[in-house]
């Protein structure tokens, strides 16, 4: 175990995860981003709207960059250090942040939102965001596509071919259909991800928890070992993300 191993080891496992800003890996890992840039469509679509909803918004950060708030804007979240982080964030904008569960039902009737939008949610409970979206509104996404970063996901746990399956775009788009929404756009994309050193794969599976469920560095010692040699001898470890945009309206 080299001096260098353990020093980027502790400072990956010592920094704060909370919230969905990675700028701690500037410099140490690099993501493409997809075309359509979905913080500007969220803004512009917030700002045409009187009343939105973000589903599952972290720590607030995407929805921060809206210039346009609407009369009646809200945001759900789960986890607590999440919600802080939201709340502080965004209710200085008017954003009311509501704290929920993630599971159905929502906390709002029926037909209370024009917009309802999210970045990455875990789970999509169609018939649910249907039920709260108003006749005539949109649902406005950007979803994690199928087998998304698995070479780095698989490295830690071995092949997973039935994951690889989940989130499969236009299986979505069937369920978003079969909840009485109309499909507007459809888009995907395949991105490359460079990890420069083993301490950006410890924030990152330290951050983003469901990659590898369990996660510790004493636990996976010996991948992380293994990533750290990999790296220094082979460059940059290379996974690809998949994202699609999807945009779904409740008809009139």
């Amino acid at each position: 175990m080299t001096v260098d191993y353990v020093e980027l080891v502790a400072e990956a496992a010592a920094v704060d995860v909370s919230g969905w800003d990675f700028s701690w890996l500037d410099g140490r890992a690099t993501e493409e981003r997809p075309p359509w840039g979905y913080a500007g469509k969220l803004a512009e679509r917030m700002a045409g709207v009187d009343s939105s909803l973000d589903l599952q918004t972290g720590g607030g950060e995407v929805l921060s960059l809206a210039t346009g708030i609407p009369r009646r804007a809200f945001a759900t979240e789960s986890y607590e250090p999440n919600i802080e982080k939201a709340t502080a964030l965004l209710g200085p904008r008017g954003i009311t942040v509501v704290a929920d569960t993630g599971e159905p039902p929502l906390p709002f009737p029926d037909g209370s939102f024009d917009l309802v939008t999210s970045r990455h949610p875990a789970v999509v409970h169609w018939h649910e965001m249907a039920r709260v979206l108003a006749p005539g509104g949109t649902y406005l996404a950007q979803h994690v596509g199928p087998a998304s970063a698995f070479e780095l996901i698989e490295y830690f746990l071995g092949p997973q071919p039935g994951a690889r399956q989940a989130r499969d775009p236009d299986r979505e788009a069937s369920q978003a259909v079969a909840a009485g929404l109309e499909i507007v756009d459809l888009r995907t994309a395949r991105l490359r991800m460079e990890i420069h050193d083993v301490g950006a794969a410890v924030y990152l599976l330290r951050k983003v928890i469901w990659w590898v469920p369990g996660f510790t560095v004493d636990r996976y010692e010996d991948r992380l070992r293994n990533l750290h040699d990999d790296i220094q001898r082979n460059g940059p470890f290379i996974a690809h993300s998949t994202r699609h945009l999807i945009e779904a309206r409740k008809p009139a």
